[in-house]
């Protein structure tokens, strides 16, 4: 009868375990990546004991860099910025704009509280009312107040998100009759390369125009400026989606085509058991272009046109002219570009559910 050193079987559940935990931080870095926090993966295996060296080097390349250049960029920020006198005073530094992050914050804080302390008035009033029989007398009116910047935030992202999947329904089927016959793609191309370049500050009278002929009733299900502004969003945005949802579909492998040919497959199940499965990718790096696209020409027509949301906060507070509004042109500033890259990590969380692919 043989004996098992007990040592050995210690030993031996340890590294078992260790390597189950190296197998679920590995798991976990994909998700990491995703999320913009390839940082943790170094950590976690650093606190594991998976060479303590190597993963504090990387974690330094990945963390630590990046946290000294934001360090320097607001040191020379702050050095540099009293330097520089505008019509509206110095430029403001880091200070002067998170005082301002701060003082918004408090407005919305009021702003909430007055729309509710309206509601309760208008509640009581109307109770009153009914007590005393009077009810052809109610009424509901809606508070009119300033919107909040985290309104116009919103505003924002709905009117992008709109004017992207807009774009999408329009450019994903075109892409893949593109790629599927050259026929359509020849006639596509001339179209694309004369109106991809064009800017949104040429689309929006056209558009306003058109909005403005064509959706005439006053209580519809969207304003007249939320549709200027997200069909703006589309016109600008659905061209890189197209173009890489084309080449996707045209980059297919050929032998996977034949063998389509020869399981006599419908068009509908080669598109969606062959065509899409293979283009997705490529599909999504256009949707990914797509979306930045589409959060950059927004702001510049929520500007133009005065339309509700961040471009038209920033327009406002230049036309302010007021001591606190380039501090506050900058909070915008940051707002949109974390926005912007947030938006970006989201679709790609969407693309690694739906693809295998390394890209970023």
């Amino acid at each position: 009868m043989t004996t098992v050193d007990p040592d050995f079987a210690t030993q031996e559940a340890a590294e078992a375990r260790k390597a189950r935990l190296f197998s679920r931080i590995n798991k976990a870095d994909a998700w990491f990546q995703v999320l913009g926090l390839s940082w943790m993966t170094p950590v976690l295996k650093a606190l594991a004991g998976d060479n303590p060296k190597a993963q504090v080097k990387e974690i330094w390349r990945l963390l630590g860099v990046p946290l000294v250049a934001i360090v320097g960029f607001l040191f020379v920020w702050a050095t540099l910025a009293p330097t520089v006198q505008t019509s509206l005073g110095a430029i403001p530094g880091p200070a002067q704009v998170w005082e301002q992050v701060e003082n918004l914050h408090a407005d919305a804080i009021r702003e909430r509280e007055k729309e509710a302390a309206f509601y309760e008035r208008q509640d009581a009033r109307n109770a009153k009312l009914i007590e005393a029989g009077k009810e052809d007398r109610v009424k509901h009116r809606t508070y009119t107040g300033k919107p909040t910047y985290y309104q116009q935030i919103w505003t924002s992202i709905k009117t992008v998100f709109f004017g992207f999947l807009l774009a999408t329904v329009v450019a994903v089927p075109l892409g893949i009759l593109g790629g599927l016959s050259p026929t359509a793609n020849a006639a596509m191309n001339p179209l694309i390369q004369i109106f991809k370049p064009v800017s949104p500050l040429a689309w929006l009278p056209i558009v306003t125009m058109v909005v403005s002929a064509t959706y005439t009733v006053n209580d519809g299900l969207f304003t007249k400026s939320f549709l200027t502004s997200a069909i703006t969003v589309t016109l600008c945005s659905l061209w890189p989606t197209l173009i890489n949802t084309s080449l996707g579909v045209a980059s297919i492998d050929k032998d996977l085509v034949n063998v389509s040919k020869v399981l006599k497959m419908g068009t509908w199940s080669k598109i969606t058991k062959l065509v899409l499965p293979s283009a997705l990718p490529l599909i999504f790096t256009g949707l990914r272009l797509s979306l930045g696209v589409g959060w950059m020409v927004l702001i510049a027509a929520e500007m133009l046109a005065q339309n509700p949301g961040l471009g038209k906060f920033v327009w406002d507070e230049f036309q302010n002219g007021s001591s606190s509004s380039l501090a506050k042109i900058m909070v915008a500033v940051f707002t949109i570009g974390i926005i912007g890259f947030l938006l970006d990590r989201l679709m790609y969380a969407i693309q690694s559910l739906f693809t295998f692919t390394n890209n970023r």
